[in-house]
């Protein structure tokens, strides 16, 4: 057996970036860019008003107020200069004329029926966005290998793109195998399971951003793994299966892979659960031989399918976030192996607690489904209650604002308002 660590340098060492397409910019969100993105133009391209009010010199006028001759709507422009002593009217956006070098908002003017006269002492310059004060031409505003965020999007539209160059989706085969599986929608019967492995990888795959084509199943014969395998690879940049690949009298995968050709580069990693996980490359494919317990199956991918996805989509950034978090209940890990416990984490105080889920079996999806962590034990170890401890994150869901917590009402003088919201009674 070989470590968690090696097995991923091992495949990481193995993947490389898939080809870089175009695509209509809100299709790119979320992907990685595969080229520098620079600026053809300032941004903004003009010096313009910053507020809605009144643009003139600062430079005082012989009367005691400015004369107001021209309106300046956002999206006109007045070319002809304005002259000392005038003003005109200009809303948020609008080029700022030849001749003024400043704007006073419309809440800072008193109007008169000779002109304006500002409420304040003015400042040279104010409420003035200079042109290519955000952007000048030629800057580079997006790095090749940044992740593009709806910020990103509105950027690459600002500067007249309307296509965005990125990595490729990893395109991912999932094949189950075994007789005792049933298709989705069935009902169970003795002996019998559904088969809901392919679709807890299938939505990893979705969540870690690829497309997955779910193959169906393979029976326990050498015959039809090799088929299902076949067809997976002529369709997927990646082939995930599950199950068989133990060392039961049925378990065809590990075996078949070689005898199509492919290179095993290793097989069982020194963890629980999972230990039976394959790696091996196919047609210059990368194949991943899961267990098919669906704990098994869903660890295994997320520590070694998901950082080679990523790796294939370009990203630099392959593993989820790790975390120190108090431990609410004792652990303790009485086998030879490292073991992956899940566990609930939250937020208490200020700071992260995790429960250990008490049903540590590799066949309990509920471990999984009420957890959102793990915690590596080393072999013969013992952690008590209250112990910081690393665990990596599943989803960070539980840090977003609560719902019933920005609902719940509390009187507020005469009110009854919900706490979140800000009262004028407070």
């Amino acid at each position: 057996m070989i470590s968690i660590e090696e097995a991923q340098r091992i495949i990481l060492q193995n993947t490389s970036p898939l080809p870089v397409e175009d695509v209509p910019l809100l299709q790119s969100l979320g992907r990685v860019i595969a080229e520098d993105v620079s600026a053809p133009w300032d941004i903004p391209p003009t010096d313009n008003s910053a507020m809605d009010g009144y643009a003139f010199s600062s430079s005082l006028p012989e009367k005691d107020h400015w004369v107001v001759t021209d309106f300046i709507p956002a999206g006109s422009a007045k070319m002809s200069p304005v002259a000392p002593g005038e003003a005109v009217k200009i809303m948020t956006g609008a080029p700022i004329p030849p001749g003024c070098d400043t704007v006073v908002p419309i809440e800072d003017i008193d109007v008169t029926d000779q002109g304006i006269r500002p409420l304040k002492p003015i400042k040279k310059g104010a409420n003035i966005r200079l042109r290519g004060e955000d952007i000048s031409t030629g800057d580079l505003v997006i790095t090749a290998g940044s992740v593009i965020r709806p910020q990103e999007i509105g950027m690459q539209v600002s500067l007249g793109r309307i296509a965005a160059k990125v990595f490729r989706k990893v395109r991912v085969a999932i094949l189950a195998t075994g007789d005792e599986l049933l298709e989705a929608g069935s009902v169970p019967t003795d002996g019998k399971i559904i088969n809901s492995n392919s679709y807890s990888l299938a939505a990893q795959v979705l969540e870690a951003g690829g497309e997955p084509i779910v193959l169906g199943i393979a029976r326990d014969t050498e015959q039809a793994t090799r088929d299902k395998i076949r067809e997976g690879l002529q369709t997927a940049d990646l082939l995930i299966t599950t199950g068989g690949v133990s060392v039961g009298d049925r378990d065809y995968v590990k075996e078949t892979l070689q005898a199509l050709g492919g290179e095993l580069l290793f097989w069982k990693v020194n963890m629980k659960p999972g230990k039976p996980v394959a790696y091996a490359i196919l047609d210059h494919k990368p194949v991943f031989a899961l267990p098919g317990n669906p704990v098994a199956t869903m660890v295994g991918f997320e520590l070694f399918v998901r950082p080679a996805m990523l790796r294939m989509m370009g990203y630099s950034n392959l593993f989820r976030p790790m975390v120190k978090a108090t431990l609410t209940d004792p652990a303790r890990n009485k086998g030879d192996r490292p073991h992956l416990i899940r566990v609930r984490v939250k937020l208490e105080q200020g700071g992260y607690a995790a429960a250990v889920y008490s049903n540590q079996s590799s066949a309990n999806l509920a471990s999984l489904t009420q957890g959102n962590g793990l915690l590596r034990m080393e072999p013969g170890t013992s952690i008590a209650a209250g112990t910081e401890v690393q665990v990596t994150l599943l989803d960070r869901g539980f840090e977003m604002g609560d719902l019933g917590e920005f609902l719940k009402e509390d009187v507020c003088g005469d009110n009854v308002v919900p706490l979140a919201r800000q009262c004028g009674c407070l």
